[in-house]
């Protein structure tokens, strides 16, 4: 990085998907840090007494946990793509309408942090996103009240203590940001009862179960993840086609179509909504 010790320098990330506050999941971040000590790398050589360091009895067995994390890691990266799929045939149900207060609280979290005018740019793909978020969240939460699902206390802290796992040397601050802040830890309780509502679906669904190789498992990863690229930057187009068509409007439409709209006022309907 080329920095020495008491150096201080700003790093840019991308925070990750097991980030406390879900809101600011995958959005850019800057970090002012300190540089406490520098270390030069040594060669190390791969024996008994380093896989002893690492936990294990010896090399052996340090090659067998290593197997078994990656084993690991691959069905959970597959278990995660089913989930994905099962949410976006969920986002295809169709629903007549969605209750304007929760499209504007969700708005109001996917601009956290951004300027008013980038908000005012990206409000109209804002209300869409949270349309979608809040329908899938309304049908996941009948599901779950139907099947009468519920999240104990016991659940919510394995899932804290699952947190702190992942980020080893900042456990203290972890906890302290649940504790300081109720509705982080109540978020982390709604993606429990999601995760239990995705998991009990998976288990109604009519499953067909086959192993399948190392290269396999990579092989549909890559696929998924490159049709989701695919996706994104085809959206992306489409919005860009569909504003250039919609400019060519003539006018005299236009004037039309304001008339049609205000001979036809909308009628806003109560809807009761059930809140996990």
């Amino acid at each position: 990085m080329g920095v020495k010790k008491d150096d201080e320098k700003i790093v840019e990330a991308t925070l990750p998907e097991n980030f406390p506050e879900k809101e600011l999941v995958n959005k850019k971040a800057k970090f002012s840090c300190k540089i406490l000590s520098v270390k030069q790398s040594e060669e190390v050589k791969i024996d008994d007494d380093f896989a002893k360091n690492l936990g294990a009895k010896d090399i052996k067995d340090l090659k067998t946990l290593i197997s078994k994390q990656i084993n690991d890691e691959y069905k959970n990266s597959l278990d995660q793509l089913s989930k994905n799929q099962i949410l976006k045939e969920i986002e295809k149900i169709k629903v007549d309408e969605v209750p304007e207060n929760l499209v504007e609280e969700e708005v109001k979290i996917l601009s956290q942090g951004m300027s008013e005018e980038e908000t005012k740019k990206n409000k109209k793909n804002f209300e869409e996103k949270a349309k979608t978020r809040i329908k899938t969240g309304l049908i996941l939460n009948e599901f779950g009240e139907k099947n009468q699902i519920k999240v104990t206390e016991q659940e919510v802290q394995a899932e804290v203590q699952k947190q702190l796992r992942m980020m080893p040397g900042q456990e203290k601050m972890v906890m302290d940001f649940y504790q300081k802040n109720p509705s982080a830890l109540a978020s982390l309780r709604g993606t429990v009862y999601e995760e239990k509502i995705l998991n009990l679906i998976k288990e109604k669904g009519k499953a067909n179960n086959k192993e399948i190789s190392k290269e396999e498992a990579e092989k549909i990863l890559k696929e998924a993840h490159k049709h989701d690229h695919d996706h994104d930057h085809n959206h992306g187009e489409e919005k860009k086609e569909t504003k250039k068509k919609s400019s060519t409007t003539s006018a005299k439409e236009k004037k039309s179509a304001s008339k049609k709209a205000k001979s036809k006022p909308a009628v806003k309907k109560a809807k009761k909504v059930s809140k996990k």
